[in-house]
């Protein structure tokens, strides 16, 4: 299941990919995203580290996306906030692979092929799916002046 640390920080990067490279401070992104402030800006620094957004300190700071939005995947955000995409470390080919506890082997486990199946599935839409497919779909309406 995707945690609500996930949700806040994928909603903040939709919005910055939406601000289309003008920076935008925590607060903003927060009331945007719907998260609390300090919260965000904690999913923001792990985000920082990992060099999905930069942000620049001081009054007038902010933040924004290190790279196009089309270069940034839902998988890659949701690995780094959430860990991996798998329901289980015997199907993670990347983060955290290992033998259940509970299973006496890999080849044998009743299990494991439909989690693999699930595993590689998720992977294929949240690796297909950028920052940029995500602020164009569910955008807003834009304000239009009554005249």
């Amino acid at each position: 299941m995707l945690s609500q640390k996930a949700k806040y920080g994928l909603r903040a990067l939709v919005e910055l990919a939406r601000a289309d490279g003008v920076q935008v401070s925590a607060g903003e992104l927060a009331a945007r995203a719907g998260a609390p402030r300090k919260f965000l800006e904690a999913i923001l620094l792990e985000l920082s580290r990992s060099q999905i957004v930069v942000s620049r300190r001081g009054k007038f700071g902010g933040y924004v996306l290190a790279r196009p939005p089309s270069e940034i995947t839902f998988a890659e955000v949701i690995r780094i906030v959430d860990g991996p995409l798998a329901l289980a470390p015997c199907v993670s080919p990347r983060l955290g692979f290992r033998k259940c506890a509970d299973c006496p082997d890999l080849e044998t486990c009743t299990l494991r092929e439909a989690l693999l199946r699930a595993r590689d599935a998720t992977a294929e839409v949240l690796e297909a799916y950028t920052l940029a497919d995500a602020a164009v779909s569910g955008a807003p309406e834009p304000i239009r002046s009554i005249v």
